[in-house]
């Protein structure tokens, strides 16, 4: 089977540090290689593959803000596009702009979405309903008026994290620094259970960091950057608990089983799909308020670590995700 993935074109794929997006087609691109696949990844240059990698650019526009990021993805789209007719599928991990090429090329697109920016997009997947294949990431994250094919949770590589069966005594947020992810929830959160709290990420929304963030930072309430892999383990590992605690309906959050993937419980607002990552009271506590997430980290006594790796071993790897996609492909090729 001959299968075109296709990235975003913001990050590296895989990621360096954020590109949650990225990171997925980066798994799927690998896994499907592990399961005897012929894979061209299409992403940036300097991406990672062990399969044929097409580029347009050599690097992601975040990385390289010379390049106009509209022009560059639709150089990105368009060039996979016009390859089409030698792939049997084309799986798209880029949002909604590659459907519109979709009605113009015999080979079928399943398109992975991993979440809606706006209401506003919703008319481009109105369009191709018929035509395309959908996929959700969550059951929460469905829109009513699409037709879908499945819901696949994102997988991750699963060897690339360590269960770390006694941590050190500090809550960590990981994630941008953006109301939508709760940052300044997390410290106030960690501010009332007086524990120290570690705050790692991409800082996306700067007038929020210097209004929200950066007054509250001490010895307590500590920035510590962005952080790669390598950091990512220790720093997830090491943690009483992750604080999740979001202003959004998020469709999935990688931080989440990245955490219990670590062992590390979360302590998440229940939005979104947070009821569909976490186990409540068995790999971590579903709340609605500050209160009920100060009450939970007194409670972390009552989780057993081992469970929320074991969960999160089985319900988010890697090998789950591309079985469930490969499942999909043949189903559509039938």
């Amino acid at each position: 089977m001959k299968v075109a993935v296709l990235a975003p074109v913001a990050w590296r794929t895989p990621p360096r540090h954020y590109g949650p997006w990225e990171q997925v087609a980066s798994n799927i691109a690998e896994g499907l290689l592990k399961l005897g696949a012929n894979v061209t990844l299409f992403a940036t240059g300097d991406s990672l593959t062990g399969g044929k990698l097409e580029s347009v650019c050599s690097m992601g526009y975040e990385e390289d803000r010379t390049q106009d990021a509209k022009v560059l993805e639709c150089l990105h789209i368009s060039h996979l596009m016009e390859m089409a007719d030698e792939f049997d599928i084309v799986h798209n991990n880029f949002d909604f702009l590659p459907l519109t090429y979709s009605g113009l090329i015999k080979t079928p697109v399943i398109t992975t979405i991993h979440g809606f920016s706006s209401p506003r997009i919703i008319p481009v997947y109105k369009k191709y309903n018929d035509k395309g294949y959908y996929v959700s990431i969550s059951n929460a994250d469905r829109n009513p008026e699409l037709d879908y094919m499945a819901t696949v949770y994102n997988g991750l590589n699963t060897a690339d994290f360590k269960f770390t069966e006694q941590p050190k005594d500090y809550l960590l947020y990981f994630g941008r620094i953006h109301h939508d992810k709760g940052t300044a929830e997390a410290i106030a959160i960690a501010k009332r259970s007086n524990r120290k709290l570690l705050i790692a990420g991409i800082i996306q929304d700067d007038s929020y960091w210097r209004e929200k963030i950066e007054p509250e930072l001490n010895d307590q309430i500590q920035y510590i950057g962005h952080a790669g892999p390598e950091k990512r383990n220790e720093l997830l590992g090491n943690a009483i608990a992750l604080l999740h605690p979001i202003n959004f309906n998020e469709p999935f959050g990688m931080s989440v089983a990245e955490a219990m993937l670590c062992g590390t419980p979360v302590i998440a607002f229940n939005k979104g799909s947070m009821p569909e990552l976490i186990q409540h009271q068995k790999t971590g506590f579903l709340v609605n308020t500050i209160d009920e997430a100060v009450t939970a980290v007194n409670d972390l006594n009552k989780i057993n670590r081992k469970d929320c790796f074991e969960w999160a071993n089985t319900q988010f790897s890697a090998e789950k995700m591309v079985a469930d996609y490969y499942k999909l492909y043949r189903q559509i090729l039938a």
